[in-house]
């Protein structure tokens, strides 16, 4: 399929991609995302890897636009968040807190 992207005119396909995407680690996704395979990449990463072009160079909007033609599955926003960004943990107040000795939990005041 004849697309183009920052400009320029590629010819992909759907093999092409994939073969392109073959021993790519993903990057942390934390926005938009497309499946490639079993893996989920960020769309910026998987137009770089297929434009070599740099990922300032091009709208994550365009590589979508073309992946989707493929019939690739594109995600807007990551499903869950990104590892490490202490969303899904304790909040760094209640660490803090049970690291001092503290539960973590409750208003702070104790009763005896």
């Amino acid at each position: 399929m004849r697309c183009v992207i920052a400009r320029y005119p590629f010819e992909l396909t759907k093999a092409g991609v994939l073969a392109s995407m073959e021993g790519v680690r993903p990057e942390l996704v934390t926005a938009e995302s497309v499946t490639i395979g079993r893996r989920r990449y960020p769309v910026k990463q998987v137009g770089q890897v297929i434009t070599r072009q740099d990922r300032r160079d091009f709208t994550s909007v365009e590589v979508t636009r073309a992946l989707t033609h493929l019939g690739f599955t594109c995600h807007d926003r990551p499903e869950t968040a990104p590892v490490g960004t202490g969303v899904s943990g304790p909040s760094p107040l209640r660490a803090a807190s049970r690291l001092l000795g503290g539960t973590g939990y409750g208003s702070g005041s104790m009763t005896v």
